[in-house]
C-alpha cells in the first residue's frame, strides 16, 4: 500500500511450490471473510444513509429551517462534533488511535474498541464531514476477522486474518475485487516471496470477490459517473491529461504539507470534546463558504457535479475544490473517524470541470478521470487504486492510456514526499 509503513503482510498461504490442495483450505474462511465484511460495510452505510436523512430532510422541516441553511450546517456540524467527540471520551477503546496516524492498512484492535470505532463512523457519514468510510470500516473487519478467525480456527495462520479481511473490506467498497488484487499486488511488490504472485494474492482475491459479490447483490453499487463518453483520445486530451492530472497532484500535496501543521493546532486542544465540536464548528464555515455539495464523503455529490457540468461556473468548480480540500484536512486533523479516498474523488472531478468549463474543448470525461487520478495519487498515495478509481468514474476505454501517462508526472511530484499521514509523534509519513 505504498510505503512500507502502510502495507499489509504477505499472505502467509504460499508455499515454494504452492500446489493446489495447499490453496484449497483458505478458500472458505476467505469467503467467510468477504461475506461478513460486505454485511459491516452495509450495514453501517444503511444506518449512517438514514440517519442523514433524517438530519438533513425531515428534521429541519419539522424545526422550519432550511436544509442546508448556514444555521442548520453549523448546527448539525458541531452536534456531530460533539456526539464523536462523547464517543471518543467515554466510549470504551476511544473508538481506536488517532486517525491521523492510520491508512487504509489497520492494526488488529482489540474486540471491545469496535463497537465504539462503528458508532463513530456511523455519525460522522451522517453529520457531513467529508471523510469516507474505507478506514475505518477496514479496522473494524481487520479487528473482527482477527478475534473471530483466531477462536473459530485456531490453527490457521493469524497474519492471514488482516490481510484478508483488508481485501474483503476493499473489494465491498468498490464492488469488484479488481481494487482489491492491485492493492495486494502492489503490497507485495518488493517484499521476499515464495511461489508465484498469483499463488500469494489468492485467497486475499477470493476474500475480496466475495466481499464485492456480496455487496453488488446486496446495494448495487456503482461509480459510473455517466459522463459524456469520449472517442479516441487525440493530442488535446494528452494534453489536457497531462496538465490536470499534475495540477491536481500539486494542489493535493499542498494539503498534505498543511496537514502536520492542522493537526497540531487541533491537538493543542487536547481533549475530544474540545477538539471535534471545534472541527465541526469549522466545518460549518466551510459548507457555507463551498454550498452542500461539500458535506459529506463526496460520491454522491460528485454524481450531481458530472450530471450538469454546465451547470457551474470555472470559478464555483475552483471554490468548491479548494473548499472541499479544506474540508477533508480539517475532518482528518480534528479526530472524525473516516478515510480520504472519497473527498478526494469529489476535489479531483470539481478541478477537472473546472478545467472543462475553463477550456471546453477539455472533455469532461478526461478533466473529472485525470483530476481525480493526480489528488488521488496526492492524498493516497495509492497508485493502483488511484488509476483503477479514475478510470471507473468514465466508461470510456480510450481513457485508460491517458490515465496510464498522466500518472506518470504526477506520481514524479508526489514519491518520495511526506503522505497525509503522521507517525505517533507527529511527524509525516513519507
Amino acid at each position: 500500500m505504498g510505503q512500507d509503513t502502510d502495507a499489509p503482510q504477505a499472505p502467509p498461504t504460499a508455499s515454494s511450490t504452492a500446489p493446489a490442495r495447499a490453496l484449497l483450505p483458505f478458500i472458505l474462511p476467505a469467503a467467510a471473510v468477504g461475506v461478513v465484511a460486505s454485511l459491516v460495510f452495509v450495514g453501517v452505510s444503511a444506518a449512517a444513509e438514514k440517519l442523514q436523512q433524517v438530519l438533513w430532510g425531515p428534521l429541519p422541516d419539522a424545526l422550519g429551517v432550511g436544509r442546508y441553511s448556514v444555521p442548520w450546517m453549523f448546527a448539525v456540524l458541531i452536534a456531530t462534533g460533539l456526539a464523536v467527540g462523547l464517543v471518543v471520551w467515554k466510549v470504551p477503546g476511544h473508538a481506536g488511535p488517532d486517525p491521523a496516524t492510520l491508512g487504509l492498512n489497520a492494526p488488529v484492535m482489540a474486540p471491545a474498541v469496535l463497537p465504539g470505532l462503528v458508532l463513530a463512523t456511523g455519525l460522522m457519514l451522517a453529520g457531513g464531514p467529508s471523510l469516507g468510510p474505507e478506514n475505518p470500516i477496514i479496522a473494524v473487519n481487520v479487528g473482527l476477522a482477527a478475534w473471530l478467525g483466531a477462536r473459530l480456527l485456531p490453527r490457521t495462520p493469524g497474519a492471514l486474518w488482516p490481510v484478508l479481511a483488508e481485501a474483503a473490506t476493499i473489494g465491498a467498497l468498490f464492488g469488484t475485487p479488481v481494487a482489491a488484487a492491485l492493492v495486494i499486488s502492489e503490497a507485495l511488490a518488493g517484499r521476499p516471496m515464495r511461489g508465484r504472485l498469483w499463488d500469494n494474492v489468492f485467497a486475499p482475491l477470493t476474500a475480496g470477490t466475495c466481499g464485492a459479490m456480496t455487496t453488488t447483490l446486496v446495494a448495487h453499487p456503482t461509480f459510473d459517473l455517466g459522463l459524456p463518453p469520449m472517442g479516441h483520445p487525440d493530442a488535446k486530451d494528452l494534453l489536457a491529461a497531462l496538465v490536470i492530472a499534475s495540477a491536481a497532484a500539486v494542489l493535493g500535496m499542498c494539503a498534505v504539507y498543511a496537514f502536520p501543521y492542522v493537526h497540531t493546532a487541533f491537538r493543542r486542544l487536547r481533549h475530544p470534546m474540545l477538539m471535534l465540536p471545534a472541527g465541526g464548528a469549522v466545518l460549518g464555515a466551510l459548507g457555507a463558504l463551498g454550498g452542500h455539495l461539500t458535506l459529506f464523503k463526496g460520491l454522491s455529490e460528485v454524481g450531481e457535479l458530472a450530471r450538469r457540468p454546465e451547470g457551474w461556473s470555472a470559478g464555483q468548480f475552483a471554490a468548491m475544490a479548494v473548499v472541499k480540500l479544506a474540508a477533508l484536512l480539517v475532518a482528518a486533523s480534528c479526530g472524525f473517524r473516516g478515510g480520504r479516498i472519497f473527498p478526494a474523488v469529489f476535489i479531483g472531478a470539481a478541478l477537472g470541470l473546472c478545467a472543462h468549463a475553463l477550456v471546453p474543448a477539455v472533455h469532461p470525461a478526461v478533466g473529472v478521470a485525470t483530476g481525480a487520478l493526480g489528488m488521488l495519487l496526492a492524498v493516497t498515495r495509492q497508485a493502483w487504486v488511484s488509476l483503477f478509481t479514475a478510470a471507473v468514474l468514465a466508461a470510456s476505454p480510450g481513457l485508460l492510456a491517458l490515465l496510464c501517462v498522466a500518472s506518470l508526472p504526477a506520481w514524479l511530484l508526489v514519491t518520495g514526499r511526506a503522505q497525509m499521514q503522521l507517525r505517533a509523534d507527529g511527524s509525516p509519513v513519507r
